[in-house]
């Protein structure tokens, strides 16, 4: 089976001693593609710089997470933006959207931040990796008025209810699926909520090194890679009811031609 994990923060400390190591398995383990997640200026450089060394493998996004929106000015997220998208490893805007969970820049901030990464999207034709967290109605609010102007988004990591779920595919986004639905406790309402995502518009991700697959060899004692997607699939074929090969299958088809991997139109 091929895979494609479509966030991971290969950028992060937890991969500076043995990356090369961390790409070697995660090949052994069928994941064909990485989207490398940017969260702010500096990781979106280095994830940029990381996907330039291993082209066709890896990839990346160039954005401002909320919680680093009051870190740096708008002119300085639209020209670093621009200038990464100018790299053809870079895919995507992002990771931008809102979180009010912790709050760690404050509410207007991220708002203004993330709307300004709306219109970045728009102008320059990129897909938008989205991030929401306790701020579900003012990111439907912020997000509406852009939604016929961009091409496409996926809300990564997507943990939230029915609902909630039930908002974003109106507005036709996609929806990215971490180990979150591998916990027994936090994640029972994600699988059971997890086939009303039509199969065109699902993905799956790791966001390592975080949420390790509770269901993975090691939980608890080392963090979480791109080579434990696999652990994320066989979980969400479980609540769909679908073989693994099936949704692997349309998973990395639907990564391919959201970002674009391989010359395919949206």
């Amino acid at each position: 089976m091929e895979l494609i994990d479509i966030g991971a923060n290969l950028a992060h400390r937890a991969f500076a001693s043995d990356l090369p190591g961390t790409l070697d398995r995660a090949r052994k383990a069928g994941v064909q593609s990485i989207i490398v997640t940017g969260g702010n200026l500096a990781t979106s450089k280095a994830a940029a710089a990381l996907a330039s060394q291993h082209p066709g493998f890896l990839f990346s996004t160039a954005g401002v997470h909320p919680h680093d929106s009051g870190k740096c000015s708008n002119d300085q997220v639209e020209s670093m933006v621009k200038k990464l998208c100018e790299e053809k490893q870079v895919v995507a805007i992002g990771e931008c959207g809102l979180d009010f969970n912790r709050d760690f820049s404050p509410r207007p901030e991220q708002g203004r931040r993330f709307e300004k990464q709306l219109q970045l999207a728009c102008e320059l034709g990129k897909p938008l990796f989205l991030h929401e967290r306790d701020a579900h109605k003012r990111f439907i609010e912020i997000v509406t008025p852009y939604r016929s102007h961009f091409e496409c988004g996926v809300v990564h990591c997507f943990t939230g209810t029915k609902q909630q779920l039930r908002g974003y595919l109106d507005l036709g986004l996609h929806v990215g699926i971490t180990g979150w639905i591998c916990d027994e406790s936090r994640g029972a309402e994600l699988r059971d909520s997890i086939r009303d995502i039509p199969i065109d518009r699902l993905m799956i991700e790791t966001d390592a090194p975080f949420l390790m697959p509770r269901n993975a060899p090691g939980h608890g004692r080392k963090a979480n890679e791109p080579a434990f997607l696999t652990y994320v699939l066989r979980m969400v074929s479980k609540c769909c009811g679908l073989p693994e090969e099936e949704v692997a299958a349309r998973t990395t088809t639907n990564a391919r031609r959201f970002f674009k991997l391989s010359g395919e139109s949206q």
